[in-house]
């Protein structure tokens, strides 16, 4: 009988929850302890009609209950007195006592009485477009909210043994509140922060051979994310402009993470990163400075071979393992290992027996002759272990790739294709439904954004908000199957 891994955290039990219920269950693990204070201190002896602490909840609020616009949020507030007051508003109006005034005048003086006035507990939107603008300039000054998501993963790699075990990371085109053209009479565009981006994704027609190309641009910013693949959560995030290079960021983000979270580097066992990633040094990095398995598909960028004129495409290109003899065995440019038997020239993959990490300087890839590994008969044994120079038992031939002399871009710890490595590539889609949280969720479709640092300040209240759910739900003891997408789930009432 099947059975089902039982996880600390589900987005399902998150999602499932009333909304008044999720809105307190992120208010009271948010580490926002520094960012109140520093809006208080800013706000010195100001008027004080609404409260900072007040308005930072009606902020988090419109986070959680995905308001694409402050109006919107406002709207929301004027007609939920509930959401109010756990925002810390008073859901009464307040209304001034009337005051009697004597004004001279040509007759003498004469009693004014001015009528009491009523004001509304909710800010308007040019209070709250204010205290918006106070954020934002607090996260571009000293990276307040990006501080409270450091915070979170801190306190997520507590609750749960095996965050960070498996990260990956993924790019996201972010479009900006403008159009990226230039009116007439204008130098700049709406948005001056925001520039053009491309990615372009290529690949081989499997039949044909021909390359195909798509090509996709935007205006606005580029989301830089590395993740939990396993948990679906943040762990750190930038953001840049569109044309801001993701094989330039990633050196640089993990750099950063490991130096912040050093027992993170310990924890994490894989990273996994599709193939516009794919380069040598990232690979050679991960697994030589941190031993961390690189997971990251392989480009096709063998040219040589199709210029051939008895190139045909449907049959794969290989090249000799060890060039500087005549051998038998060969590889593909994604590090499949095969022999060609000498005597009936078929080609067949070895047999992968795992990796001797301890051998070597980086390790050693072990491979198996498959006739010995699979129990059949080879009518070209004896020449293959010739021109090895072998003379093997019963085990059959045994062949080492030894990852420090080879090239690290093909050659990996775990190889391409193997089940261990599909099976964390293809965990990559948990940020790929992280990135349709932001777009779906916390509406980063239909968003009113201009401008780099309040569009980081707005992700990184988003991915704060949805860790906060995560560390909530940890915290109030529920232990619900991962990724359940039916059937209502139990929660804990947090008062």
């Amino acid at each position: 009988m099947a059975t089902t891994e039982k996880l600390p955290f589900s987005w399902h039990s998150v999602e499932s929850l009333p909304d008044l219920e999720r809105l307190r269950l992120v208010l009271e693990v948010l580490p926002d302890e520094e960012i109140v204070a520093a809006l208080q201190v800013g706000r010195g002896r100001g008027r004080n009609d609404y409260p900072v602490s007040a308005m930072w909840r009606a902020l988090i609020a419109g986070v959680v209950f995905q308001h694409a616009s402050i109006q919107s949020l406002l709207r929301e507030l004027g007609r939920n007195p509930a959401l109010l007051e756990i925002c810390g508003f008073d859901p009464l109006p307040f209304q001034s006592a009337a005051v009697t005034e004597l004004r001279e005048g040509s007759e003498g003086a004469s009693a004014v009485t001015r009528p009491a006035q009523v004001r509304s507990t909710v800010p308007s939107h040019w209070n709250f477009s204010r205290f918006l603008a106070c954020v934002v300039r607090l996260e571009k000054e000293r990276g307040l909210v990006s501080a409270m998501v450091e915070t979170l993963r801190a306190s997520l790699f507590e609750e749960l043994p095996d965050f960070g075990r498996h990260l990956g990371y993924d790019g996201k085109a972010i479009e900006s509140h403008s159009t990226g053209w230039v009116a007439e009479g204008k130098e700049k565009t709406s948005d001056p922060d925001a520039d053009w981006g491309k990615h372009e994704t290529t690949g081989v027609h499997s039949k044909t051979g021909k390359i195909w190309k798509k090509v996709k641009s935007w205006f606005g910013y580029g989301l830089h994310l590395i993740a939990d693949t396993h948990y679906e959560l943040p762990v750190a995030f930038e953001v840049t402009r569109a044309s801001g290079s993701e094989v330039k960021m990633l050196p640089k983000m993990l750099e950063e993470l490991f130096a912040k979270a050093p027992q993170m580097a310990d924890r994490c066992g894989d990273f996994s990163a599709d193939r516009g990633l794919d380069n040598a040094p990232q690979k050679k990095k991960l697994w030589d400075k941190w031993t961390i398995r690189p997971l990251i598909d392989t480009r096709l960028m063998w040219k040589a071979e199709k210029e051939e004129p008895d190139y045909d495409p449907t049959k794969p290109i290989t090249r000799a393992l060890f060039p500087d003899r005549a051998d038998v065995v060969v590889h593909d440019e994604r590090g499949r290992v095969s022999c060609v038997c000498p005597q009936t020239g078929e080609v067949r993959a070895m047999a992968y027996q795992g990796l001797e990490a301890d051998r070597g300087v980086c390790g050693t890839i072990k491979y198996r002759c498959p006739a010995a590994a699979f129990g059949f008969d080879c009518a070209g044994s004896e020449a293959c272990h010739r021109a090895g120079g072998v003379q093997p038992g019963e085990y059959g031939r045994i062949v080492r790739i030894d990852l420090d002399k080879h090239d690290r871009r093909i050659f990996t710890p775990t190889p391409w294709g193997s089940p261990s490595w599909r099976r964390g590539y293809n965990r990559r889609s948990a940020i790929e439904r992280i990135n349709s949280r932001l777009d779906n969720s916390f509406n980063f479709e239909t968003h009113y954004i201009r401008g780099l640092a309040k569009m980081k300040t707005r992700v990184g209240l988003a991915l704060a908000v949805m860790m906060a759910l995560a560390l909530g739900q940890v915290r109030a003891g529920h232990a619900e199957r991962m990724r359940s997408l039916v059937g209502a789930v139990s929660y804990l009432d947090t008062g």
